[in-house]
């Protein structure tokens, strides 16, 4: 299918299906039903699907109260981490001003918070707090910030309570691995635009992520946030170099590679390039 036409139709498909849910999850939102935590996981799940986002699980999440302690790629984040299971997100507070993605956001159920004014990590923190206490499962990229997808920054620690670390890694398009090279084409960091970067990973209409959930952290009145961050990096940072080695290997993660896929050198702009170690990475359409 054409890149433009794939990216049409999920943007039509995407629209369609939230005029339908966003009165329902206005609803339930402000009368506080149980079922605001799972449209947007509904929605989640229709998006990955229709987009060509195909989401493999490793491990098993807690059960609430929990908060997750993720890396963050990319605006796919979102949806691959929701929908394996009904979250909310931690997000900064400039995402509330963003067209679009303010209204989707808060149809999520999202925390906002202000990284520029430390006085109210406090409220932040009894906001989560009190959102997890009550069943909530909490996203929290504890990163601060996206990055190219080739290494797990330094956690922050201002944020973090009871943690359960997660990694999100994409390693596949179109059934073919992604290299050293190919990761910042799939991540979304610095001065990207999102329209630009929706497009391309959409266009590219198969692209095969990984959720690993990793052992539970917990967390006491008197825990050392700095340790609990450090201890939450390590173990994502883990997760991810475990989840390449065994791709590197040959590991079966994903489900087979679709018939129609088409070799590198048959794809637009591929190209083939050696990493570290020697390894012949790549292929991106």
């Amino acid at each position: 299918m054409n890149g433009w036409l794939r990216v049409g139709i999920t943007v039509v498909v995407l629209a369609i299906v939230t005029l339908v849910l966003w009165p329902v999850q206005w609803l339930a939102m402000r009368f506080d039903w149980p079922i605001a935590r799972k449209l947007p996981w509904y929605w989640q799940r229709i998006a990955c699907k229709v987009a060509g986002f195909r989401v493999t699980v490793e491990g098993h999440p807690a059960a609430p109260p929990l908060l997750l302690a993720a890396n963050h790629v990319s605006w796919m984040d979102i949806s691959v981490l929701g929908s394996v299971l009904p979250v909310s997100f931690i997000a900064k507070s400039e995402v509330s001003t963003w067209p679009v993605v303010r209204t989707l956001s808060r149809l999520q159920r999202s925390v906002y918070i202000d990284r520029q004014k430390r006085s109210q990590t406090g409220t932040a923190t009894e906001a989560i707090a009190g959102r997890v206490s009550r069943g909530d499962v909490m996203v929290l990229f504890a990163e601060g910030t996206t990055g190219d997808g080739t290494r797990v920054l330094p956690f922050k620690s201002a944020l973090l309570g009871a943690a359960r670390a997660a990694a999100v890694l994409y390693l596949r398009i179109h059934g073919l691995p992604i290299g050293f090279a190919e990761r910042a084409a799939v991540a979304w960091y610095g001065d990207m635009g999102i329209e630009d970067n929706f497009v391309k990973a959409v266009g590219w209409g198969s692209i095969d992520a990984v959720v690993s959930f990793g052992e539970p952290i917990p967390f006491g009145p008197d825990a050392d946030r700095k340790a609990i961050a450090a201890a939450c990096h390590e173990s994502v940072r883990a997760m991810v170099a475990d989840i390449r080695r065994r791709s590197t290997l040959g590991a079966r993660l994903f489900p087979a590679r679709p018939k129609d896929a088409k070799e590198a050198a048959d794809m637009p702009g591929s190209a083939s390039t050696a990493a570290p170690g020697g390894r012949i990475t790549s292929r991106v359409s």
